[in-house]
């Protein structure tokens, strides 16, 4: 099995994805660029820096506001689209709780990608829905 089959069977398996069909999985890897974080890498710093939607493979991240962690994302998540969504800077900081291998895409490709992947959309608003639950919960 080649490489782009490999890592179309893994986004099979993410929620995320999970609604594609195999050729779409395909094409969908060739728009994503992968890139590696060592531990301890910020890799989006809040309210200074993002300009990518990213996708975990491998690894961890945690999600802190203001120096306190709130959150770990673990591998099959993702971050970085709420502040493309909305054109502002990050609200928390993305941090390499271990080394961390994700697939990147552009901010200025995000929005032709959602659109032409209206399941993966769904399945996004589907996940904040349930991230915007939790953060209140947080707040009770």
């Amino acid at each position: 099995m080649g490489r782009q089959e490999e890592l179309a069977d893994q986004l099979a398996s993410f929620a995320l994805f999970s609604d594609l069909t195999t050729p779409q999985l395909r094409a969908l890897i060739e728009t994503f660029e992968e890139r590696t974080f060592p531990e301890g890498e910020r890799v989006l710093r809040q309210g200074i820096s993002g300009s990518a939607f990213f996708v975990i493979l491998e690894g961890e991240a945690a999600v802190s506001v203001d120096g306190q962690e709130r959150t770990v994302l673990p591998r099959g998540e993702f971050f970085g689209e709420v502040s493309i969504l909305l054109g502002e800077t990050p609200v928390a900081d993305i941090v390499a709780r271990t080394p961390l291998r994700c697939l990147v895409l552009p901010a200025d490709q995000v929005r032709g990608f959602l659109t032409q992947y209206p399941s993966v959309m769904y399945r996004m608003l589907q996940a904040q829905s349930r991230r915007l639950r939790t953060a209140n919960q947080w707040r009770s």
